[in-house]
């Protein structure tokens, strides 16, 4: 076994490898760009070497850079986590060219299973369903198209390199195939460098379910499946161990399938097989295709290691060192069942929208396992993806898990950005859901539902006043009262776009009176904490003018001056302005050009995905305030329509 270790990854999947590799006795080396240099991982290193600036390419896709700081630091093996370079052969090749050892497969097994197309024809040779379509390498947008006919619609455009949804778009009548096609070949060469897409039978009632293997490059098992249906924009949301639904028959057919997909390029390490699966009839054995093999560790493997009591992190870096397989298939069992949710920076009402911001609160209950990168202080970058945290839960039953995650999602407090959270519980309390009754249609069909949040109660509106007044801390009740008149004053609050205002009527020191509307609320204090109407008050945050109410995800109001809104009441409104930090990919529009509500205007490239800005209402083009190729800020200026002609 290897003494020391170098991470070439960041946040939560570089802490993950690192707390165990201690847990082994390894000595840990991490690697950071120039914005990192107080991220977690780098603290919690035995020592970091910094690689480069704050993009990718400038830092972590630098393979010369970090074999350097590995041979440097006197690491003997490396450790890619996933993502960046953990599928990048290239690097494989460099890392055993330096005489290191690189924890996961070799060059060869990842350029098997590179191209989807080329893997496609691969595992079909090994006896593996695979999906009607087309994998070829003639990439005419007219043959496209006749295979597409051919197929029969609907059809999935994919790119046939890389994977997280990019370079994919569903197509569903033969009069959008052109456009799909366009749209899939030009983010497929902006985010993989090689436009080439495959076309698929898009199957209607679809399931993601996927099969965890290990190999030590001659032989291999696997470690159950892995249902990860509810998604969104292709991206996973939650997901669970084992699949609802699954019967004997249909596991032994995909495990022995994903088996047969590992021993026929000779995998080593952990990778999983994934699936389409056809849920309309139920889970049989005869209904699930080959879709990809990621040939590294996934971000869900949490699910499978609290199913199986396996340390898949151990188990890499145990074979990487030349050690045999830890266990045969018979000594693997499935114990109860487990769920992870990933927990995002993102504006979920804007159509989540990827999001920055410092975490100004970040606290997590004890009885759930959070695997994160972050601390209360971090700043999620615009860098890099805007993943917060992942919460896994474990239970005897799948009802007891699935309880038990919407509990420790309730239980979360997240304060500085906005967060899926409140949409992430909503999930978990999704009465489909609890059936088991996933698809990866679920979120799309129940998007309202899921998105549209409860009802603001007006004791929450009260118990933001009161901070807002300064005594929710015990500060003296007079503050902010004037000597002259009774102890009563007017708080002013915005939530969203909402403008709230609230009469706080102190008695003394633990009790006030507070209206909202014509409700008058009782608001007391007692050994325990503030009660609100008799009822416990959730915990809060104040962060100068921000208070984060922890509830229903998180409830944010800020503090209004009266002046500020007096000020902002004038503001134009015929700016579009980018709604996150990014880099401007597209401009299409130009000055003195007319354009319509819904009209595309601008591409923004932010957090690896494409967000298309569009016209708000119809107009006339005054100016062009950036040019494409442009890196801009959360509210830059982009583009600014004519002044409207004032009503008659």
């Amino acid at each position: 076994m290897f003494n020391t270790l170098l991470i070439a990854n960041r946040g939560e999947i570089a802490c993950r490898v690192i707390e165990t590799a201690r847990a082994m006795g390894l000595r840990c080396v991490a690697v950071h760009s120039d914005v990192d240099a107080g991220a977690k991982h780098v603290a919690m290193a035995d020592m970091s070497v910094c690689i480069g600036g704050a993009s990718p390419a400038e830092s972590y896709l630098r393979g010369d850079a970090i074999i350097a700081a590995a041979l440097a630091t006197g690491a003997q093996a490396i450790h890619p986590g996933y993502g960046f370079l953990s599928e990048n052969p290239e690097f494989v090749d460099a890392v055993d060219a330096a005489g290191l050892v690189f924890v996961g497969p070799g060059a060869a097994a990842i350029r098997a299973m590179g191209l989807k197309d080329a893997a496609k024809r691969l595992m079909a040779e090994a006896g593996v369903p695979v999906v009607p379509g087309y994998h070829g390498t003639e990439q005419d947008a007219g043959f496209l198209a006749e295979q597409a006919e051919g197929i029969g619609y609907p059809v999935l455009i994919k790119a046939v390199a890389g994977g997280g949804g990019k370079g994919m778009r569903l197509v569903e009548r033969a009069a959008d195939f052109a456009q799909g096609l366009a749209s899939a070949q030009a983010e497929a060469r902006g985010a993989f460098g090689n436009p080439a897409v495959l076309i698929e039978k898009f199957v209607t009632a679809p399931r993601h379910i996927e099969v965890q293997v290990f190999g030590d490059g001659t032989r291999a098992v696997h470690l159950f499946e892995r249902d990860c249906s509810l998604q969104r924009r292709h991206q996973k949301v939650i997901e669970e161990a084992p699949a609802p639904g699954m019967t004997a028959p249909m596991r032994a057919a995909m495990g022995a399938a994903a088996v047969r997909a590992a021993e026929a390029i000779g995998y080593k390490g952990a990778g999983t097989v994934e699936f389409i699966v056809d849920g309309s009839e139920g889970l049989r054995p005869d209904g699930f295709w080959f879709m990809e093999m990621n040939t590294r560790l996934q971000v869900e493997h949490p699910v499978t290691e609290a199913i199986t009591g396996v340390d898949l992190v151990e188990w890499q870096l145990r074979v990487a060192s030349g050690e045999p397989l830890p266990c045969a298939q018979d000594d693997l069992t499935i114990t109860g069942h487990a769920f992870e949710a990933r927990l995002y920076a993102e504006d979920v009402p804007s159509g989540f929208l990827p999001a920055t911001g410092r975490l100004s609160e970040l606290a997590f209950p004890g009885d759930v396992r959070a695997d994160s990168g972050v601390r209360a202080g971090d700043v999620i970058s615009p860098h890099y993806d805007p993943m917060i945290a992942k919460l896994i839960v474990h239970g005897p039953t799948r009802d007891i898990a699935l309880r038990k995650l919407a509990r420790g999602l309730a239980g979360t407090r997240v304060a500085g950005t906005v967060t899926n959270l409140a949409f992430l519980g909503a999930l978990a309390r999704h009465g489909g859901f609890a059936r088991g009754e996933v698809d990866t249609g679920l979120i799309g069909r129940d998007l309202d539902q899921l998105v549209g949040g409860a009802e603001l109660p007006a004791r929450r509106v009260a118990q933001a006043a009161i901070a807002a007044a300064g005594l929710w801390d015990g500060g003296p009740v007079q503050a902010g009262f004037t000597l002259w008149a009774p102890l009563q004053r007017t708080v002013l609050l915005e939530r969203g776009d909402d403008a709230l205002s609230a009469v706080i009527q102190a008695h003394g020191p633990g009790c006030i009176d507070v209206t909202v509307d014509d409700t008058r609320i009782r608001a007391q204090r007692d050994g325990t904490g503030w009660r609100i109407d008799g009822q416990p008050a959730p915990g809060l945050f104040v962060d100068g003018a921000q208070i984060t109410i922890f509830e229903d995800g998180g409830q944010v109001f800020r503090i209004v001056d009266p002046l500020a809104r007096a000020a902002a009441a004038g503001a134009s409104g015929n700016l579009i302005e980018a709604p996150m930090p990014g880099r401007v990919v597209s401009v299409f529009a130009a000055a003195g050009q007319a354009v319509r509500a819904g009209d595309r205007l601008a591409v923004l490239e932010a957090m690896k995905m494409e967000h298309t800005l569009t016209a708000a209402r119809d107009g006339v083009v005054a100016e062009l305030l950036v040019t494409e190729g442009a890196q801009v800020e959360a509210g830059a200026a982009l583009i600014r329509l004519e002044e409207e002609d004032p009503a008659p």
